[in-house]
């Protein structure tokens, strides 16, 4: 008696075949329907398994800031979010959370101003886009001597920032404790050790003690040109 196996078309390239993988891509031909555990799975599984992707790049940036991004310049880029995708990620992040913290304060508190809240719900990604060429144009200029070009500075400031990104959501939420408090008291002196600690780490053949100086110095620069855009912005949205 013949044996006979029912053809599959796979959804993911087109190829037809026997089996329950597809010999082309290695895909699944039946497709499970997306469900409320499939989506906690996923979850479970992003925080368990850490060895790549953007878990794995967080968790080297918060416990080896500076080697990562070198080593992601020497060449250990498989298991690494690509930069921009990671800055844009926790851009996103940091704007729809801190939206959100804003307009809580505003509701319960009376402490927030609707046009900063509005500011970054649709305009903060972009600006940081705007102002990533002009960071690493910094980084270039006061590190010039440590050989790296312009695009890898590129690279050192988008996954620094991207932390930053991310740090800022969590001194936004002392807010709720202070509700008058201005952030940016508390966000200067921490993103100050944090990008301090990176560029040590980062420009290994440079004095450290020349590092600390021309870190410290790029990120007032940074922080104040922020705080000077962001003020516009919002004055801007005020008045529409």
């Amino acid at each position: 008696m013949a044996d006979s196996e029912t053809i599959n078309t796979c959804k993911s390239c087109g190829f037809s075949g026997a089996g329950d993988y597809c010999s082309r891509c290695g895909h699944q031909y039946k497709t499970k329907r997306i469900s409320i555990s499939g989506l906690l799975h996923d979850i479970l599984h992003f925080f368990t398994h850490l060895e790549k992707g953007f878990g794995y790049t967080l968790k080297q940036l918060i416990i080896a800031p500076g080697h990562m991004q070198r080593t992601y310049i020497e060449g250990e880029r498989s298991k690494h979010q690509k930069p921009f995708s990671m800055f844009i990620i926790c851009a996103s992040i940091s704007a729809v959370s801190r939206y959100w913290i804003l307009k809580a304060l505003l509701k319960y508190y009376h402490a927030a101003d609707i046009s900063e809240a509005n500011f970054f719900h649709e305009y903060m990604v972009v600006l940081y886009i705007a102002l990533v060429p002009v960071f690493a144009l910094l980084g270039y200029l006061f590190f010039y001597k440590s050989g790296y070009n312009y695009a890898e500075m590129g690279v050192w400031i988008l996954y620094t920032v991207s932390v930053l990104f991310l740090g800022a959501i969590f001194i936004a939420l002392t807010r709720f404790a202070w509700p008058f408090q201005d952030s940016a008291y508390i966000e200067f002196p921490v993103f100050c050790v944090y990008f301090t600690i990176t560029a040590v780490n980062f420009f290994k053949k440079l004095s450290r003690w020349e590092v600390v100086i021309k870190s410290l110095i790029i990120m007032t620069i940074i922080f104040l040109l922020n705080q000077v855009l962001e003020d516009f912005a919002v004055h801007l949205i005020s008045r529409s």
